[in-house]
C-alpha cells in the first residue's frame, strides 16, 4: 500500500480541518442551494418515518414569520385599560427591572398608548380581534392563540435568530434544517425545506443563515424560491443548452465527485452529488409548483388579487399551499415591515392589509382541501411591542418599542386544539401572568407535533451534543388535540 505524497496528505488534512472547524468553504452556487434526501442519522421507531420517535400529529409545517415584531395590543390581545389610561405614565411596578432598548431608554417618561383600533369578539370561541384583521374572523375557531409568548432577546437580529435556531448567537441549524435532518423528504423532486420571502418589503434585514444548516450537512439548509419566472437561481438551462447536454455535464461532474469520494471519503462530496441530482429534477418540479395557471379564479378571490403578483405575501401563501400539496416538509415564509417605532396607526394598517386575507385564506384553503389536519400553520414574529409609546404621543399617532416579555403567536391545524387561547397577560399587556410560553417551549411543541422528541433529536459537534431547544423546553400538552 503506497503512502500519500506530502501534497496529498496536506490537501486531505486541510479539507478535514476546514470541515470539522465549522468554518467551511463556499461550495458551487448550485450545490449550496439544494437540500437533498434524508440521510439522517436519527433513529426511526419501527413503522415510523425516518427519525420519528412517535406517531406525528402533523406531516408538514407552513411558518408565516412576521418579521419586525407585530404589536399584540393592536391585533390580538385586547387591553381596554390602555385606552382608559392613555397618556398616563406606565406604573413603575409594571415594568420593574426590565431593561429598555437604546431607542426609548432616554425618554423622560413612558406614557401609555391605547390602541386606535376597535376590538370585538368572533366565532364560537369568542376570540378577540381588532378591526385590522377582518379576514381572521373566519378562522378564529380553527386557531389557537398563544398570548403568553416570551423571549430574552430585545433586538431584532438575536430575537429572530433565537426563534429560528434556538440561540441568539448565529451559527446553529435552523428549525427547518433540524426537521429536514431528522425526518428527511417525502418528495424526491423538491427540497424538504423551502423558503419564501415577500418581495420589496422594507424593515430589518433577513439573512440566509436564518434558514441555514449550521453545523449540519449542507443538504439540510433551506432553498429560497424567488418570485417570477425563475424561482431558483441557476436552475434553468442557459439559452442554447439542451437538457441532454446538461445531463451529460452532470454525469461528468458526478463521476469526478465519485472519484474524489473514493479517495477522501468526505460525506460532503456525497451531499454535493445528491444536490446536483436534486437540482436536475427541480428543473421540472419547480416550474410546475410555481405555475398558478391551473388555479381557478375562486382561488384568487380567496387569497386576494395580489396572489397573481409573484413574490407578494399573498402569492407566497398560495405557493406554500401548492408546495404542501406536493409534500414539502417545511415551508418558511418571511414578511418584513412590522417594526413600527413611530407612525404605527398608519403603518400597521398597511401591514395588516397585506397579510390578513392571505393568512386566513391559507387556513381556509388547507381545510377545504383536507390538508389542515396534518399541516401545522404558524403565524408570529420575534417579539411584541411595548404598551407605552416610543416618541411623542399625540391624538392621532404613537409608536411602540420592542417588547420581549409578552406577545402573541397563533397556530392552526396539525394536531393543535382549535378555537382556544393559551396564556394570559396582565391588564397593561406588559407581563405574562399565566401559562408563559418561552421560545424553547414553542419549538419543543413544534417538534413534538412532527413526531420528534426534542431532547432526542441532537447532533454531536465540537465535543458536545446540540439540539434546537438547547437544554430547555417543555411541550405544551394542553394545546395539543
Amino acid at each position: 500500500m503506497s503512502l500519500p505524497t506530502p501534497h496529498q496528505a496536506f490537501a486531505h488534512n486541510r479539507r478535514v480541518f476546514l470541515k470539522n472547524s465549522g468554518t467551511g468553504i463556499g461550495t458551487a452556487a448550485l450545490a449550496s442551494l439544494f437540500a437533498g434526501d434524508s440521510g439522517s442519522t436519527a433513529t426511526a421507531a419501527p413503522g415510523l418515518p425516518t427519525g420519528a420517535h412517535f406517531p406525528a400529529k402533523a406531516k408538514r409545517i407552513i411558518y408565516l414569520f412576521q418579521s419586525g415584531g407585530p404589536a399584540q395590543q393592536d391585533l390580538f390581545d385586547h387591553k381596554p385599560l390602555l385606552n382608559e389610561m392613555n397618556g398616563k405614565e406606565l406604573p413603575a411596578e409594571v415594568r420593574g427591572e426590565q431593561r429598555l432598548t437604546g431607542m426609548s431608554v432616554n425618554q423622560s417618561s413612558l406614557p401609555i398608548a391605547g390602541s386606535h383600533f376597535k376590538f370585538s369578539q368572533h366565532g364560537e370561541s369568542g376570540a378577540w380581534l381588532s378591526d385590522l384583521l377582518p379576514y381572521h374572523r373566519d378562522i378564529v375557531d380553527d386557531v389557537c392563540f398563544i398570548k403568553s409568548m416570551h423571549t430574552e432577546a430585545i433586538n431584532h437580529d438575536p430575537a429572530i435568530t433565537m426563534f429560528q435556531t434556538g440561540s441568539q448567537i448565529a451559527g446553529r441549524p435552523s428549525l427547518g434544517s433540524w426537521l429536514s435532518y431528522g425526518l428527511g423528504s417525502e418528495n424526491k423532486d423538491l427540497p424538504a425545506f423551502i423558503v419564501l420571502v415577500s418581495a420589496g418589503q422594507g424593515g430589518q434585514p433577513l439573512y440566509a443563515r436564518l434558514w441555514g444548516n449550521g453545523f449540519l450537512d449542507s443538504k439540510y439548509q433551506g432553498v429560497q424560491f424567488r418570485g417570477g419566472s425563475d424561482p431558483v437561481l441557476y436552475l434553468s438551462n442557459p439559452k442554447g443548452i439542451p437538457a441532454s447536454r446538461r445531463r451529460a455535464q452532470l454525469d461528468a461532474i458526478n463521476s469526478l465527485n465519485q472519484h474524489q469520494f473514493a479517495q477522501e471519503h468526505d460525506p460532503e462530496i456525497e451531499s454535493r452529488i445528491a444536490q446536483y441530482e436534486m437540482a436536475y429534477r427541480m428543473q421540472s418540479s419547480v416550474p410546475d409548483a410555481a405555475d398558478f395557471s391551473d388555479e381557478p379564479e375562486s382561488t384568487f378571490e380567496l387569497y386576494g388579487q395580489d396572489a397573481k403578483k409573484p413574490g407578494t405575501y399573498a402569492a407566497n401563501c398560495l405557493l406554500a399551499r401548492r408546495l404542501a400539496q406536493r409534500d414539502v416538509r417545511f415551508i418558511q415564509l418571511y414578511h418584513q415591515g412590522w417594526d413600527q417605532h413611530s407612525n404605527l396607526p398608519k403603518q400597521i394598517r398597511g401591514q395588516a392589509k397585506e397579510t390578513d386575507q392571505a393568512s386566513a385564506a391559507l387556513v381556509k384553503d388547507l381545510k377545504q382541501l383536507g390538508l389542515l389536519d396534518d399541516t401545522l400553520v404558524i403565524w408570529g414574529g420575534e417579539f411584541g411591542r411595548t404598551s407605552y409609546t416610543q416618541g411623542v404621543l399625540t391624538n392621532d399617532n404613537y409608536g411602540r418599542d420592542h417588547h420581549p416579555r409578552c406577545f402573541t403567536t397563533w397556530m392552526a391545524g396539525g394536531g393543535i386544539k382549535p378555537g382556544i387561547s393559551h396564556g394570559i397577560t396582565d391588564e397593561f399587556g406588559y407581563n405574562v401572568v399565566e401559562d408563559g410560553v418561552h421560545v424553547h417551549d414553542f419549538n419543543a411543541t413544534v417538534l413534538h407535533l412532527m413526531g420528534i422528541d426534542h431532547e432526542r433529536l441532537n447532533y454531536r459537534y465540537q465535543g458536545r451534543r446540540f439540539r434546537l431547544t438547547d437544554v430547555h423546553g417543555e411541550v405544551l400538552n394542553n394545546i395539543i388535540a
